[in-house]
């Protein structure tokens, strides 16, 4: 095979590029279980530890600092070695966070092991980065594999919680997360294999394929600016989201519709969001991220307000799927919109500090609202506080979006 055929079979948006991103999407939903088996681990781990709801919603809260803050270091080592080093490590220290949480015998143990070495070691490299190290591989589809690659965070929330649930009530939280740091490591290192070898610009001795020009920065702004009110917006956001991802499980169990109830609205939420993602992905390679952005967190918010007058629980499924139904493509479209905006050789890192931003809102939300909870008794200020959060970043984003508008008028 000549060099040229070779680099065209391997080249962006090439048949390699899309099997790359199917090997991405596995790890991802694997890796980012913690997340979700964390939503519902909620109530047995408040019970397990004789603790208040926010106290337990602290580990999920240190889950996603860590994966927040641990983003950022590992995509500067994907940026610098590629993606398959940080996924070998993260997956070790996966597994043996799943399995130290399951043998803690502490809040304070139980949050370190999920915090430190599933979040900041472990699953920071799954995400942020792996989404970046998957976007070199595409020019022009480049929307729709990032909103592809992405959904495998919310692929583990629609897998995990029903399988972790059953298993919680047959063996117990305890045995159950030793089992998963065990099938984690087994599943994901022969998969991290498949993903050796380097994106096309950056093989030594071919020609570079030509680059999608970069968006101009908005009227007025410097790049750092940008990305710092990317970064704001993102945790706004996902401030509002955090609410019924997190305490969905424990909102049933309190209304007296069981914990099980509340995964299986999750499950939904979550598989349901695949969808926002795929046509966010669509709408970005038209139209552009901020756009596909702007649309997401709007019919966000629109949904959100929706748990606050309704709580029977056929009412509760309803809004649990349309939820899942428009929010998903928020958190990729941040990934989208710096690969717009700034250069390829900054992806892993920029991409890993507007995330690192997405998922601090998220951790921040998280514990937000459990502590409401816990000042009010209920969760309807918790939700009131999301919308506003929400109104926030619509805010911010509908101002780039005039400014770019302004941008272009004048150019």
């Amino acid at each position: 095979m000549s060099t040229s055929r070779a680099a065209a079979d391997r080249g962006p948006d090439s048949r390699y590029a899309w099997t790359r991103l199917v090997v991405a999407l596995l790890i991802g939903t694997i890796g980012n279980a913690g997340l979700w088996i964390m939503s519902v681990a909620l109530p047995p781990v408040q019970a397990e530890f004789g603790i208040s709801r926010g106290d337990a919603s602290l580990p999920y809260a240190f889950t996603l600092l860590g994966i927040a803050t641990g983003g950022v270091f590992m995509g500067k080592l994907t940026d610098r070695f590629g993606i398959v080093r940080p996924l070998l490590g993260a997956t070790f220290c996966i597994g043996l966070g799943y399995v130290a949480a399951g043998l803690s015998g502490s809040l304070v143990q139980f949050s370190l092991a999920q915090g430190l070495l599933v979040g900041f070691l472990g699953s920071s490299a799954t995400f942020g980065p792996l989404i970046a190290s998957t976007s070199l591989w595409f020019q022009r589809q480049r929307g729709i594999a990032v909103a592809l690659v992405s959904a495998g965070n919310h692929l583990a929330g629609a897998i995990w919680p029903p399988i972790v649930q059953i298993s919680f009530d047959a063996f117990g939280w305890r045995t159950t997360y030793v089992g998963i740091g065990i099938v984690s490591v087994l599943t994901m290192l022969p998969l991290i294999a498949l993903l050796r070898g380097s994106p096309p610009q950056q093989k030594a001795g071919e020609p570079a394929w030509e680059e999608r020009p970069l968006r101009p920065i908005p009227a007025g702004m410097t790049p750092n600016q940008l990305l710092v009110l990317l970064s704001i917006a993102g945790m706004a956001c996902c401030v509002a989201m955090a609410m019924p991802q997190v305490h969905i499980v424990a909102y049933c169990a309190d209304l007296g519709y069981g914990a099980i109830r509340g995964a299986e609205m999750l499950t939904i939420m979550l598989s349901l969001s695949l969808i926002s993602r795929l046509l966010t992905g669509w709408i970005a390679d038209r139209a552009g991220g901020l756009q596909a952005l702007l649309l997401g967190t709007t019919l966000q918010c629109m949904a959100l307000v929706f748990y606050i007058p309704f709580d029977s629980l056929g009412a509760l499924y309803v809004i649990s799927a349309l939820f899942g139904l428009v929010q998903g493509g928020i958190v990729p479209a941040y990934a989208i919109i710096v690969r717009e905006y700034f250069s390829p050789r900054e992806a892993g890192a920029k991409v890993g500090i507007v995330l690192m931003a997405s998922l601090m809102g998220m951790a921040f939300g998280g514990w937000l609202t459990g502590k409401i909870f816990d000042l009010t008794g209920s969760y309807t200020a918790a939700f009131t506080n999301g919308v506003a959060w929400n109104v926030l970043n619509i805010v911010i984003v509908g101002w780039l979006l005039t400014r770019g508008r302004r941008r272009l008028a004048t150019a």
